[in-house]
């Protein structure tokens, strides 16, 4: 599986409540999540993310509420991919149940910038930043993760998985 989209850039520390505000957690509609997606520290976001880029941040992404609706923002903006130095367990964990490809990658995490375009095959766990050439690896997910994610979540992969049992 490849991904490649441009970075927007976060810091360490960023918690559910930010990536999706409790107050719009009346709804579970993903065009309602995606419009509110990152707002109360990067307002523009749901304006200038496109489908397939992606965000990378420092340590301890996704920590706080234990809420599904986070990674379902993120993914719902049509982000591809999070890259971070590391994950809350709990966002980690979610972000595979709904099909969010993450990767752990300590020092991409740390020199990737904001702007740059950057690709990533989620089979090999290589990071390539285009507009620096550098590549960085992480280490990719094991064959039943990537069938989740691949499958767009836990359920869809169950769901496939049944079908293929019958």
């Amino acid at each position: 599986m490849s991904i490649h989209g441009t970075v927007h850039r976060y810091g360490n520390d960023v918690d559910t409540d930010v990536i999706i505000p409790a107050r719009y957690l009346n709804t579970s509609r993903s065009e309602e999540l995606a419009a509110h997606c990152m707002e109360d520290i990067d307002p523009s976001f749901p304006q200038r993310v496109n489908k397939g880029d992606v965000i990378v941040a420092g340590e301890n992404f996704g920590c706080g509420s234990s809420r599904e609706h986070a990674p379902l923002a993120i993914k719902a903006c049509g982000v591809s991919l999070v890259i971070a130095k590391t994950f809350a367990r709990i966002f980690y964990r979610n972000a595979i149940n709904i099909g969010l490809a993450i990767l752990e990658c300590p020092q991409a995490a740390e020199e990737i910038k904001a702007g740059d375009v950057v690709s990533c095959d989620l089979d090999s766990g290589v990071i390539v930043d285009e507009t620096t050439g550098k590549s960085y690896r992480a280490q990719p997910f094991p064959p039943f993760i990537r069938r989740i994610i691949e499958a767009g979540g836990l359920l869809n992969s169950l769901k496939q998985e049944t079908g293929r049992n019958k």
